[in-house]
């Protein structure tokens, strides 16, 4: 009872502390003016929010993204892509994760930024091994180690070879993974390199459970903790290594003190609105419980993890998690479902754990070290090869390029002529489109805020909600301008990342971004603006209605939204809720099932609706083939 309160005044204190702060950034951000020095100060927002309270942090780290666009700050860009990334990455939004951080990329390989690179790469891998994906895992992690090599960057070098022995304890090649572990604590204490501390003793403290030695794991893990506390790494952090310190008193078969670190870390995962770590503490739980014979508890807590963990698609320790499952029905008598679970940790396990997996494993981390001891070797010869080939073609060359420069010069100076004038005529003709669909998007937005003017001043919750719709409308077709002046190409847009921003805004709008989890079942498709625009708007109008009706009481549910192309001219859009199961198009003015109706025969297509576990808007379009 007493660690209880302590715990509670503790998390209390924190999070006071740390609201005063965000508090305080909150009036600068308000008064500063100047854009760069905004962008500093949500990135400090964004630090301080991700340890006391990750839903906080994405709000923050959207607002860094929406400012770095609006202002064109190519440097700032790709590093708020990157937190709202790792925050996303973090709530176990995954589809969405991948979108922010393979947007971070571009934008650093763009300014040429190898370090940001490499720490996207870090976490894209992360990613992966959460999807089982452990193979591209372990390139991600090893292409930016040798990133972090060529720049001499220690810390990175660390946290690289912190990753690769993760990798490595994954796939249970243990000694290798301890090699690697022992190299990052060497680095991190030869160089003093504080902030990798934690991070090097708590995956040696991985390594040494994985290889069955629970005391020497749970010394690494307590003394992992010490070092979070001390240099203030925050509630996710400290919730991630106290789960960790469960798991060696449970593997020591401490129960009680390991059920103890459980609860502590749920109290702190759930006050950092951190549901990796809540996902992963129930599993623990219900793993304890069986342990302890208490099977009806168990099977609470391990139905709610496989659950969450399907509905995610994490199947990081879902094998785990089925064996668990089919263990306690087979206690509590009901084999069929023990039987149902332990097929389906079998299929999972051939699925994510092949012979070609290891081998493929095997294969780039001897790629990786190989290339490392034959880089000198190749540079040497590399460097003989050119100064002989150097010699022996310079005579040639001389007498080959005296005549090619006459002929060259007086080629050169007519075509440059043609090319300058086209180039020029090019240039303008693009600044100028790109002009038009800024100007557009700047129109449009004018629109949308003499509509929230007016809304402001209208009493009638009907009329105030109908411009609402209006104001969404507009938006929709402001983000298809914004993406055609933002992006490379100016005649198409990237469907997947349109719909997502296009979601969020009406979400936000509506107020139901915990209230929804939004799932995107779509690759990346570039559409003509003519189809675009229509398009949003149906997704638009679905998506409003969607949140209004099919969930009343303010209950929680799930939206899908699916989209790809069958072939060249057939366009498949699904838009699929777990609601109350009524048409809910239909609800409201009837002015949004009339502009779908107007905008399914715009693009040549028909809508079929489907009510069973909710309701489904299966649309065909049939789009002209493009060339």
């Amino acid at each position: 009872m007493k660690n209880t309160l302590l715990l509670f005044l503790i998390l209390n204190f924190i999070g006071y502390s740390q609201n005063t702060t965000i508090n305080k950034l909150q009036q600068q951000l308000n008064s500063e003016t100047d854009p760069t020095k905004q962008l500093e100060i949500i990135s400090d927002m964004v630090d301080i929010a991700f340890n006391q309270d990750m839903r906080k942090a994405l709000k923050f780290s959207k607002l860094g993204v929406q400012l770095s666009e609006k202002v064109e700050n190519k440097t700032w860009q790709p590093k708020f892509y990157e937190m709202q990334g790792r925050m996303h990455a973090n709530l176990l939004q995954l589809d969405s994760a991948i979108i922010f951080f393979n947007k971070a990329l571009k934008g650093y390989e763009d300014i040429n930024n190898q370090k940001g690179k490499a720490t996207t790469l870090f976490k894209l891998s992360w990613v992966d091994k959460k999807h089982g994906n452990l193979d591209a895992a372990l390139q991600k992690d090893l292409s930016a180690l040798k990133i972090m090599e060529a720049l001499d960057d220690k810390q990175g070098i660390c946290s690289g070879l912190t990753r690769v022995s993760e990798d490595l304890t994954r796939q249970n090649r243990l000694n290798e993974a301890l090699e690697y572990a022992q190299k990052a604590i060497k680095i991190a204490e030869d160089n003093q390199l504080t902030s990798e501390k934690f991070y090097v003793n708590f995956n040696a403290g991985n390594v040494a459970m994985a290889k069955n030695n629970y005391t020497q794991s749970l010394n690494y893990y307590k003394k992992s903790l010490t070092i979070a506390q001390e240099q203030n790494l925050g509630l996710p952090t400290e919730s991630d290594v106290t789960n960790a310190i469960g798991n060696a008193y449970k593997r020591l078969g401490k129960y009680e003190e390991a059920i103890k670190s459980y609860k502590m870390c749920l109290a702190l995962a759930k006050k950092a609105n951190y549901p990796n770590a809540t996902n992963t503490v129930i599993a623990n739980l219900g793993e304890v419980n069986m342990l302890l014979g208490n099977y009806k508890t168990a099977l609470n807590y391990q139905l709610e993890t496989v659950n969450l963990q399907e509905k995610n698609n994490d199947v990081s320790n879902l094998i785990e998690n089925y064996n668990h499952v089919s263990t306690i029905y087979n206690k509590l008598g009901n084999y069929k479902e023990a039987l149902n679970f332990k097929q389906k940790a079998y299929t999972l396990r051939d699925s994510i754990a092949s012979i070609e997996s290891d081998a493929k494993m095997s294969e780039l981390l001897t790629q990786y070290e190989t290339n490392k001891k034959e880089e000198t070797i190749v540079i040497q010869q590399t460097k003989i090869s050119q100064q002989r080939l150097i010699q022996t073609l310079s005579f040639g060359l001389v007498a080959l390029l005296l005549g090619l420069l006459i002929f060259g010069f007086i080629s050169y100076r007519n075509r440059s002529k043609t090319n300058k004038l086209l180039a020029e005529k090019n240039a303008k003709i693009e600044l100028l489109l790109k002009e038009v669909h800024h100007r557009v998007k700047n129109n449009l937005e004018v629109v949308s805020s003499l509509l929230s003017l007016q809304s402001a001043q209208i009493d009638d919750l009907n009329t105030k909600e109908t411009m609402l719709e209006n104001q969404n409308r507009v938006n929709s077709i402001g983000i298809v301008h914004q993406k055609l002046y933002q992006g490379e190409k100016l005649g198409a847009i990237e469907m997947k990342d349109y719909v997502l921003n296009l979601s969020e805004n009406i979400l936000d709008s509506l107020n139901a971004e915990k209230k929804i989890n939004l799932i995107l079942a779509m690759n990346k498709l570039d559409l003509d603006i003519d189809t675009a625009i229509p398009l949003g708007l149906i997704i638009n109008e679905l998506l409003t209605n969607t949140v209004k009706y099919a969930f009343p009481d303010n209950k929680n549910g799930t939206i899908t939204i699916k989209m790809e192309k069958q072939t060249n001219d057939v366009l498949h859009l699904e838009v699929t809720d777990n609601g109350i199961g009524k048409t809910n198009v239909t609800q409201g003015t009837g002015f949004g099932s009339q502009l779908i109706s107007l905008l399914t025969l715009q693009l040549n297509g028909s809508m079929t609706e489907k009510n069973k576990n909710g309701t489904s808007f299966i649309f065909k379009f049939n789009l002209k083939a493009t060339t």
